[in-house]
């Protein structure tokens, strides 16, 4: 009953975050002439095309280094099938992030044969990789933000966080494996990470930081589009502060994203301003995102059925779901 409760909560909490928040954003916080204002200063050809340009890139991107752990550390599966998969989770995405995330781990696992460490390979390895990076950023950043400490206290207090934790979990690990103290799940973490040693980490990590640069320049060029001027080294570090935010569950990030948009960059430009780039840009990317979503749905579907029909069949997988045929 307690489970059956909680899980009801999952799917309704993000619809009553993002209710509550659109309301407070565009019925409390929000003048609608000054919002209709700052919208009509944008350069829209020249935002759509960088809001459009950074969304595929996030697709490709993650897709690529996902396919690339599975492939690397897992099963030998072919790069399409999981940019199918991945591509057709996209849908979800429209409607929230951590059920798109769930619906392309659970086709990850039925597409590998139900193995877990498919879904942990695909899951983690980028994910550590591009929250390292992210810390990275905002760290080299601090020495090049405009004004005092006092008004960038936020960044600060983020970047220690960030590094506290990281030298914890590596202190703790590294007691655990070697003094006489044990941490419980400790020893459990070390014999997972040791299953990816740091030259088959290093791809991840490269390929994120270039990405991360792509990212910074496209939503830097994306906002001075729309009449939003932003420092580029406040812009830098405040991205992932922006990423931590949207963490928050609701709907397509909308609420969330204007929110957090108009307090992280808010001596950069009006709140107005600042919340109608954030909106269009969450509806930019609700678009793209049922798009790219219809485009691989119908494949995603067509692979978990052929693994399904096989595994009931007592059969292996279909040889093309395994391995690309050109690899022999």
């Amino acid at each position: 009953m307690a489970k059956s409760s909680r899980m009801r909560w999952k799917h309704v909490l993000p619809w009553i975050v993002s209710a509550g928040l659109l309301f407070y954003v565009f019925n409390v916080a929000t003048d609608w002439e000054r919002l209709r204002a700052a919208t009509e200063q944008a350069n829209l050809p020249l935002f759509l095309a960088f809001t459009i340009a950074d969304r595929i890139a996030f697709f490709i991107v993650w897709a690529l280094l996902q396919a690339a752990a599975l492939r690397r550390f897992v099963a030998h599966v072919p790069v399409r099938s999981i940019v199918a998969i991945r591509g057709g989770s996209e849908l979800l995405r429209a409607v929230s992030n951590p059920l798109s995330d769930g619906a392309f781990f659970l086709g990850l696992r039925e597409l590998t044969g139900g193995r877990l460490e498919a879904v942990l390979a695909a899951a983690l390895v980028p994910a550590i990789c591009h929250f390292l990076v992210l810390a990275l950023q905002v760290t080299v950043t601090l020495p090049f933000l405009p004004g005092s400490f006092d008004s960038n206290r936020d960044v600060f207090v983020a970047a220690g966080i960030t590094w506290v934790v990281v030298l914890a979990l590596a202190i703790g690990v590294r007691i655990s494996a070697t003094g006489s103290t044990r941490i419980p799940g400790a020893k459990r973490v070390r014999n997972w990470l040791e299953r990816f040693p740091l030259r088959e980490i290093r791809p991840f990590f490269f390929g994120f930081l270039a990405f991360t640069v792509f990212d910074v320049v496209i939503q830097g060029l994306a906002s001075r589009a729309f009449g939003v001027d932003i420092a580029w080294p406040a812009l830098t570090a405040r991205i992932p502060l922006l990423y931590l935010a949207l963490v928050t569950p609701s709907l397509g990030n909308f609420g969330t994203r204007e929110l957090a948009w108009a307090g992280l960059f808010s001596e950069f430009g009006s709140r107005d301003a600042l919340i109608a780039y954030a909106f269009a840009v969450n509806s930019v990317f609700l678009i793209l995102n049922v798009l790219i979503g219809t485009l691989f749905i119908k494949r995603a579907l067509e692979l978990v059925g052929e693994v399904r029909r096989a595994r009931k069949a007592g059969e292996p997988a279909p040889a093309p779901l395994l391995r690309d045929p050109a690899e022999g």
